[in-house]
Order: structure tokens, then C-alpha cells, then sequence
């Protein structure tokens, strides 16, 4: 019966830890989209000879994409971790 708590309060505790990382992910887009508006109204306006603004698009881009894979791809849990406990379970159903 503790066991099993503990399984739960582990599985509620990857699931929070799983929003969060979305609603920072989300965060994170917002943040993008808006700071380059900007950028690209300030490059506009001032400097429209030079389109600077689509580096600092670019660079952060890449950022938004790594993220997007960690939170999305990777989760919060590692896939060691996850492999670690697949054998886990094998090993449980074989002693049964």
C-alpha cells in the first residue's frame, strides 16, 4: 500500500512537473512573437535599409526549437530514466 502511494505521488508529481514545462514553453513562444513584433517595427522604422532584425529571429528560433524538443520530445523524465524503468517492469512481471 506504500508502494503504491508513493507510485502515485511520483506519477502526480511527473505530471505537474509536465504542465509546468508546457505552460513555460507557451511562456516562452509569447515572449518570442512579441519582442521580435517589436524588433521588427523598431528595424522598420528606423532602419529600413538594413533588416536587422531577422537575426535576433533567427538566433531565438533556435532556441524556441530546442525547447520545444525538451519539453515535447524528451519530457521531463530522461530517457535513461525511462529505459531504466521499462527494465523495472520487466523485472517486476518476471518474478511474478
Amino acid at each position: 500500500m506504500k508502494n503504491q502511494n508513493s507510485q502515485q505521488t511520483a506519477h502526480q508529481s511527473r505530471l505537474l512537473s509536465g504542465a509546468k514545462a508546457k505552460v513555460e514553453f507557451r511562456i516562452h513562444i509569447i515572449n518570442y512573437i512579441v519582442i521580435n513584433t517589436i524588433f521588427a517595427v523598431i528595424n522598420i522604422t528606423l532602419t529600413p535599409g538594413y533588416l536587422w532584425f531577422i537575426w535576433p529571429l533567427l538566433g531565438w528560433g533556435i532556441g524556441i526549437i530546442l525547447h520545444a524538443i525538451k519539453v515535447f520530445y524528451f519530457g521531463n523524465t530522461s530517457i535513461r530514466k525511462r529505459m531504466i524503468e521499462k527494465e523495472m517492469e520487466k523485472q517486476n512481471h518476471m518474478t511474478r
